[in-house]
């Protein structure tokens, strides 16, 4: 493995079906609504087929350390509701994985979600600094996925919330650090 190759794998698990899960997940215009810490923009570039295979999604991103990342995302393959692949380039090339696991105990439906996500940072300041700066590029990518987990959750209990006052009662999603120092960021008002 280069230096400057990574390979993550992130769990999390939500109250909801897999169905609902990938609804969220799988509709990426949404994510600057939903996960702004990370998602400062996205564009669809190209619609693909109606189950979504060959989607093509442009994408300007961010973790916690004050650097952006500019990046496409092609959709390989579907498996609704279980989850979906992709091929990244831009920033960073590689692929992901996304698979969703329906689990339920007493009667509460859970999804159990697996990301496995391994690129090639090309973006200059991650590729020629990887060599020493990995474990910090490392942390800022779980952190961002973090905020992701997080982000998801307030999602589907907006989702589920059976009025306006309920639905208004929900925290909004944490924001992305360093704000002010991101040309042209403006939020997104839900």
């Amino acid at each position: 493995m280069s230096t400057n190759d990574y390979h993550f794998i992130t769990q999390w698990r939500v109250q909801n079906t897999c169905e609902e899960v990938s609804q969220v997940l799988g509709h990426a215009p949404d994510l600057v609504r939903w996960w702004p810490s990370v998602y400062l923009e996205v564009q669809t570039l190209a619609q693909g087929q109606p189950n979504g295979v060959g989607r093509e999604i442009g994408l300007y991103t961010k973790g916690w350390l004050p650097y952006t990342l500019r990046w496409q995302f092609t959709v390989t393959e579907v498996n609704y509701p279980y989850g979906f692949s992709l091929v990244a380039k831009g920033d960073f090339v590689g692929r992901g994985i996304w698979t969703f696991e329906q689990d339920s105990q007493r009667g509460t439906a859970y999804t159990n979600i697996n990301y496995d996500w391994k690129i090639e940072a090309e973006k200059p300041i991650l590729k020629h600094l990887s060599f020493i700066m990995k474990p910090l590029f490392s942390a800022n990518h779980h952190w961002a996925m973090r905020k992701g987990e997080e982000s998801l959750n307030l999602e589907l209990l907006r989702r589920q919330a059976k009025t306006a006052e309920e639905r208004a009662g929900i925290a909004a999603p944490p924001p992305p650090t360093f704000a002010w120092a991101i040309k042209g960021y403006k939020p997104v008002l839900a």
